[in-house]
């Protein structure tokens, strides 16, 4: 056996799983990454995966790998550069166990991420947030359900593997209500709730009963909603809402944008960047700078506040054309 294959294991075995305590969503998109690359260079190479060398694994093939994801694969620019993060942390990993390859490591290594376009944050306006919590029909079951989903995430902004992954005894309803979560990293934290969020969800524990350990929102046989689930759900809403509010209608609505529309909310109310920050669980504070690009109210602020010497703040207002004529004279 090559001294990849072992390397590999002892890779998601001790590395991602004893050391770091990956999640699981964090393990699934290494695995996958790995199991396209080994397709692509078992195809190039005509030897089985098991029987590929680290040294087949060099940079030349790396990045036709990734030249492949792109342009055979159509995969986009994020996607390929979370491929070779994956592809950067097994090699670094590599390089203690075997120095003997280590120049191949440090040229795979030396492969930078690619550079893109940053898009502005999608998000969701106040009537269109009220349109689409309206399109919930809460004479259902599973519509009360979607309606107090929808209405925690845009409070918490929570993500959607934390809003599936809540149980019963997550919520505390009480004195300084707040719900607790477990993000990325594992990191723990609880958010504060609003008075009209924790009605909302009182109501819905009382009929949702279960175990504390149960899921908040299940599905209709009692198992945990999973992510595509919420999204299909979220879609139905939006299609429904859009019928009431036009503006939904071409603006992709997704999970993630319910936790944008948290943050553009918490910062329109003047709350500071570094409070969002920990309010949505940004291990760095510049991840969450996007949402003060996308926030056109603090650069209004701003050129309010930046004139020229000697001239009185406020916007610009043109003189009247008559007294204009005569001061031209």
């Amino acid at each position: 056996m090559t001294a990849l294959a072992p390397t590999l294991q002892a890779f998601f075995t001790d590395r991602l799983m004893h050391q770091r305590q990956a999640s699981r969503h964090t393990i699934t998109a290494y695995r996958d990454a790995f199991r396209l690359l080994l397709a692509f260079a078992s195809q190039h190479s005509g030897a089985a995966a098991s029987r590929l060398d680290l040294a087949a694994l060099d940079a030349p093939l790396i990045s036709a790998f990734l030249h492949h994801l792109e342009t055979e694969r159509g995969n986009s620019v994020r996607t390929r550069n979370a491929r070779l993060a994956a592809i950067h942390s097994l090699f670094a990993y590599a390089a203690l166990r075997h120095p003997e390859h280590a120049a191949s490591i440090q040229r795979v290594l030396a492969i930078p991420p690619k550079r893109f376009d940053r898009q502005l944050v999608t998000y969701l306006t106040e009537p269109e947030t009220d349109a689409l919590l309206a399109a919930c029909d809460r004479s259902t079951w599973i519509g009360r359900r979607d309606h107090a989903l929808i209405l925690l995430a845009v409070q918490t902004g929570l993500r959607v593997s934390e809003l599936i992954g809540l149980t019963c005894a997550d919520l505390d309803l009480g004195r300084g209500a707040h719900v607790h979560c477990v993000g990325k990293g594992r990191k723990q934290r609880r958010t504060p709730l609003l008075p009209a969020t924790v009605a909302v969800l009182k109501v819905w524990l009382a009929e949702r009963g279960g175990a504390p350990a149960d899921p908040l929102f299940p599905t209709s046989t009692g198992r945990k909603l999973s992510r595509d689930a919420v999204e299909h759900r979220i879609a139905k809403h939006v299609g429904v809402a859009a019928q009431h509010c036009p503006s939904l209608t071409n603006k992709p609505v997704t999970a993630h944008t319910l936790r944008h529309t948290a943050a553009m909310r918490l910062l329109l109310s003047g709350v500071d960047i570094t409070v969002i920050a920990l309010w949505l669980g940004h291990e760095n504070i510049a991840t969450s700078q996007i949402y003060l690009h996308a926030d056109m109210t603090q650069k209004q602020r701003a050129i309010e506040q930046t004139r020229p010497a000697g001239t009185k703040p406020g916007h610009y207002r043109p003189p009247d054309p008559v007294l204009a004529f005569l001061e031209s004279l």
